[in-house]
C-alpha cells in the first residue's frame, strides 16, 4: 500500500513531467514565432523570442533531471509531450506579431500557474531541491509574462 509520502511524490512527478512538456512545447512555439515573426518590430521581437526560447531550453534538462532524481521516468517522445502539455500547438506561420506576443504571454501565464500549484506538492513530498527550483522557475516565467505584456502596451 502506498503511503501519503508516496502519493505526494507521485503527484509531484506527474506535475514535473507536465512542466517538462509545457517547457518543451513552449520552447518549440517560441522558436516558431522567432523564425516567422515579420513586421515593423521584427528585430526586437525576433531577439526577444530567441532570448525566451533559450531560457526555456535551458530549463528543460533541469526539469527532466528532477524527475530522474526522484526515481521516475521522464517524457520520452513528442507524443508524450503532446499528451502532458497544456500549451496548444500553433502551426499558422502568418500570424500577426501582436497575436504571437499575446499567445506567448498567455502560454507563459499557464506555466506560472502550474509552477505556483507545484509548490505545495514539493513541500508535501519533502523535495526541498525541487521546492527551491520552483521559486527560480516561477520568477523566470513571471518575467517572460511581464516582458510580453509590456510589449503589448
Amino acid at each position: 500500500m502506498a503511503t501519503t509520502g508516496d502519493n505526494s511524490k507521485t503527484a509531484l512527478i506527474e506535475e514535473l513531467n507536465g512542466l517538462l512538456a509545457d517547457h518543451t512545447a513552449l520552447y518549440f512555439k517560441t522558436k516558431n514565432f522567432h523564425w516567422h515573426v515579420t513586421g515593423p518590430r521584427f528585430r526586437d521581437l525576433h531577439l526577444l523570442f530567441d532570448e525566451q526560447a533559450v531560457e526555456l531550453r535551458d530549463q528543460i534538462d533541469v526539469i527532466g533531471e528532477r524527475v530522474r532524481k526522484n526515481g521516475a521516468a521522464t517524457l520520452t517522445s513528442i507524443a508524450s509531450v503532446a499528451k502532458h502539455t497544456q500549451i496548444k500547438d500553433q502551426d499558422d506561420t502568418n500570424l500577426e506579431a501582436e497575436e504571437m506576443v499575446r499567445e506567448l504571454r498567455d502560454d507563459n501565464q499557464k506555466v506560472v500557474d502550474r509552477l505556483k500549484g507545484m509548490k505545495e506538492l514539493a513541500e508535501k513530498a519533502g523535495d526541498n531541491a525541487t521546492d527551491g527550483l520552483l521559486d527560480d522557475w516561477t520568477d523566470m516565467a513571471e518575467q517572460r509574462v511581464w516582458f510580453l505584456t509590456s510589449t503589448l502596451k
